[in-house]
């Protein structure tokens, strides 16, 4: 019995020491959760002040980019994802697209607003179409956009099988919805893809999807110089070798001479 008593004892020192390296483990972690609480205002507060840093940039950027012409739309048809979700009548409304603008909310975590500005066109009234994502008061993610005001017959959200424009190479088959039907979609605010990408991706550096097209053409010239280098040096070993066969065949001028000899010796020897 004196055995299975001390194995007992034993066993219950130990639970009693695991039991507190649990405790202690919990106190390091409660710390450890403590700082990274205290990083992520301080991380919070940095963004907050760069925002404020980076809107004259935005502005003045935006300012240029009106001098361009469908800047925007191009930009869109340029990016893999957005083009995706874009029909050729999508991308016919979205040559009126003048302005895009991505604002953070002063409070990082509760969302941010995209504001898309149109010039007069034949499809809706509005100026201006906005969506909006934040938090709701349970703390869950929550959008809300713009009313679109569709002329008679121009509601792009209730067509069908609209004609694949160019980027459609890109694409499944399968036509997609309208690119507008985002402006009604509130079914999943905290995983709007979309959004993400416009907020994320584009907005940051817009540029770089605009001159997708003048990169890719950068590109191949540069391939078709190396093809045309490499044309050229294949005629110069051309050119080398018909010179050798020449030789080798008795075409050339000394091969003229030999022939004359050969002659002179079996007509008069």
């Amino acid at each position: 019995m004196k055995p299975k008593l001390n194995q007992m004892l034993r066993c219950a020192q130990s639970k009693k020491e695991q039991q507190e390296a649990i405790e202690h483990i919990d106190e390091v972690q409660n710390e450890i959760d403590r700082l990274n609480e205290q990083a992520s205002e301080e991380i919070l507060k940095v963004e907050q002040k760069y925002n404020k840093l980076r809107q004259p940039f935005f502005q003045k950027r935006s300012e240029i980019i009106a001098k361009i012409p469908n800047f925007w739309v191009t930009t869109f048809v340029n990016h893999p994802q957005v083009s995706a979700l874009l029909g050729e009548e999508d991308e016919e409304a979205l040559h009126y697209l003048s302005r895009v603008e991505v604002t953070e909310f002063e409070d990082i975590k509760s969302g941010y607003r995209i504001d898309f500005y149109f010039d007069e066109n034949p499809y809706f009234e509005n100026k201006a179409l906005s969506k909006e994502f934040n938090v709701n008061e349970s703390g869950d993610p929550v959008s809300k956009s713009s009313e679109i005001k569709w002329k008679a017959g121009k509601d792009l959200t209730k067509r069908t099988g609209q004609t694949p424009n160019k980027a459609g190479k890109k694409r499944q088959h399968e036509e997609p919805e309208s690119f507008f039907t985002w402006f009604t979609d509130h079914s999943d605010a905290g995983a709007d893809e979309l959004g993400e990408v416009i907020k994320d991706d584009i907005w940051p550096n817009p540029l770089q999807y605009y001159l997708v097209p003048d990169m890719e053409d950068e590109e191949g010239d540069g391939d078709d110089d190396d093809e045309e280098e490499e044309g050229l040096e294949d005629i110069d070993e051309g050119e080398e070798e018909e010179g050798e066969d020449e030789d080798e065949d008795g075409d050339g001028e000394d091969g003229e001479v030999r022939k004359g000899v050969q002659w002179v010796l079996r007509t008069f020897l």
